[in-house]
């Protein structure tokens, strides 16, 4: 049998996200998942960029501390209009202000990502970002959205996995993964220097 992992170490996915488990699955990794349950607060003042790879690094330590022999995945995502961060909205109510403000405009997903090698203490940190423009949505349509797909965890009320992408008129950017929250391309490089074979 191939060996997929230096010295056998743990892959552990520092999220509770289904979606990001979903992702992860692709790579065909034997991996747990651990919720690293961190204070996600914006600090007054801090970039959306800084805040994602602040999150996604706390992340993954906070779940490296428990293991001498893993290397693990922490992320975070945001949303970013017109320089404001928008986060999940949590209500339907928030969520149809939040798809009324994003009508019409263009907005970046900012993903923050880390990988720990608790072994070695070796650790990498990225940003990567995907640009979408959002066509213009009448209250109807917002509202149907809303009704089927129900995005309350979900950065800036949207999915483009799902129904979410007939929102779209256009998506800009190097991985489609990102926008989803776990930018594949870029982690299965980060893998690889921690000696993970993908394929």
């Amino acid at each position: 049998m191939t060996k997929i992992r230096p010295d056998n170490l743990k892959l552990i996915l520092a999220s509770s996200s289904p979606y990001r488990r979903e992702l992860l699955e692709r790579l065909s990794l034997g991996f747990i998942c651990e919720s690293p349950d961190i204070d996600e607060s914006a600090q007054a003042g801090e970039p959306a960029e800084d805040m994602v790879k602040r999150l996604a690094r706390q992340k993954a330590e906070k779940i490296a501390e428990k293991y001498q022999d893993a290397i693990v995945i922490g992320s975070d995502q945001c949303l970013v209009l017109n320089n404001e961060i928008l986060g999940k909205p949590g209500t339907h109510d928030v969520a149809v202000s939040q798809l009324s403000r994003l009508s019409g405009q263009t907005v970046e997903f900012l993903t923050g990502l880390c990988v720990i090698n608790s072994a070695t203490e070796v650790a990498r940190t990225d940003c990567i970002s995907f640009r979408v423009t959002f066509r213009r949505l009448s209250p109807e349509e917002i509202i149907r959205y809303l009704d089927i797909e129900r995005p309350y965890q979900c950065a800036g009320s949207f999915r483009s996995e799902r129904l979410g992408i007939a929102l779209l008129e256009k998506m800009e950017g190097t991985d489609p993964t990102a926008l989803i929250g776990l930018p594949l391309i870029r982690l299965s490089e980060m893998l690889r220097a921690q000696g993970i074979k993908i394929p």
